[in-house]
């Protein structure tokens, strides 16, 4: 009879736990909460290793579930902060990602083939690589209420790097189906309908949402009702079609921003509801853990993390004076793109769940740097108050 009753109690339990430690670490130690978040899902991880009784994967099915509602959130709120106009004002901030996305993606390709990473994996590793983790970024924002030139860059070369990374990695899938199984239609299939697909839906729910709270003549609160229902339904949709439901949220933020009414705009990180499925998120992050393999690409996590961020840092540097940045504010936007590993290992989940099954050193090397990751939100929130745009400690 315990053994139904603790699967019932698992998952409320274990959030609760991450809840506590994230208000006593953010109080007294100055921890972005997130961070806390991710030990508490290590430690499932570990004692999933230890004990295959006291927690079992069937337990954390539904964690699973909310864990890619909770993506899909916050890549609906990074969408909805996207000023187009400003990149169309400003195009050297458009070409800084775009050069920062070939250069990082080369480099990391080379740097894993010296480690005699077969051709695909390294691709893949390259793709995974671009981008910057909008899950670590957005939380540490929303918390210290930060605003300001590093944050708003942060955000929007963020934005453009996941989109970036999302074609990179569908592409190279598809060029993986085609050269292993031969299928012209499925190499298709994986990369260019995949990616029109989930846009196109992406863009029906941005325009037509808008339209409906107009019509509802709603307020902010109801709005973010609202919002949070159509990015779960379109979460469903896209995962139930074996589309992108990372694409299709984000386009549907970026979208939404431009349809809507100043009434009807979204509360910062849904509110509540935001603040409980961040825990789920990254408690679920943490949990993905694979500790029996976790040290076997070491070097190479090492070697990864270093050059990504050489390269990154040098292309916001390169482009700081004529985007209208400070070189100190450059070199702390660079250091502000660090975070990547969680957005890789959620986007590897979901390919999973598409049928897709990639080699075991991605979901390796992703292991490894989410113990990177961890610190990360502990740099941001550092760079943040350095850059001056966290009016106070929260």
């Amino acid at each position: 009879m315990l053994q139904p009753i603790w699967g019932d109690l698992a998952i409320p339990f274990t959030l609760l736990v991450a809840w506590m430690l994230g208000e006593l670490g953010h109080r007294h130690l100055a921890v972005p909460r997130i961070t806390s978040y991710g030990v508490v899902g290590i430690g499932i991880a570990v004692i999933m290793n230890v004990s295959k009784t006291l927690f079992q994967v069937d337990d954390l099915w539904s964690l699973t579930l909310l864990a890619q509602i909770a993506f899909g959130l916050l890549l609906f709120e990074l969408g909805y902060r996207i000023n187009l106009a400003w990149l169309r004002h400003n195009p050297w901030l458009a070409l800084n990602a775009l050069v920062e996305f070939i250069a990082t993606f080369v480099v990391v390709f080379y740097v894993a083939k010296l480690f005699d990473l077969l051709p695909v994996p390294a691709l893949l590793l390259a793709s995974l690589a671009v981008a910057t983790s909008p899950l670590t970024i957005l939380p540490v924002v929303n918390e210290m209420k930060s605003g300001g030139q590093v944050t708003e860059r942060t955000l929007h070369l963020s934005a453009i790097n996941c989109v970036l990374a999302i074609v990179a990695f569908n592409t190279v899938v598809g060029y993986w189906v085609l050269s292993s199984a031969g299928d012209t239609f499925q190499a298709v299939w994986n990369s260019l309908i995949v990616l029109f697909v989930s846009a196109g839906l992406g863009v029906l729910f941005g325009v037509i949402l808008p339209r409906l709270l107009d019509l509802a003549d709603t307020n902010e609160k109801q709005s973010t009702v609202a919002f949070a229902l159509a990015v779960i339904g379109l979460i469903l949709v896209t995962h139930s079609l074996h589309f992108s439901p990372i694409l299709a949220t984000l386009v549907f933020g970026l979208i939404a921003r431009h349809h809507r009414n100043v009434r009807h705009q979204a509360q910062p990180n849904f509110g509540v509801l935001g603040d409980v499925l961040v825990i789920v998120l990254f408690v679920h992050i943490g949990s993905r853990l694979q500790g029996d393999t976790l040290f076997e690409g070491a070097l190479l996590a090492g070697a990864v993390v270093l050059t990504r961020f050489a390269v990154k840092s040098m292309a916001v540097l390169a482009f700081a004076r004529m985007s209208g940045l400070s070189l100190r504010k450059g070199l702390l936007t660079g250091i502000a793109l660090m975070p990547m590993a969680s957005f890789g290992i959620l986007l590897l989940e979901l390919s999973a769940q598409r049928g897709l099954l990639f080699p075991e050193t991605l979901a390796t090397m992703c292991g490894l740097l989410l113990l990177v990751d961890l610190a990360s939100p502990v740099i941001l929130r550092r760079t943040l108050m350095v850059a001056g745009e966290a009016p106070k400690a929260h």
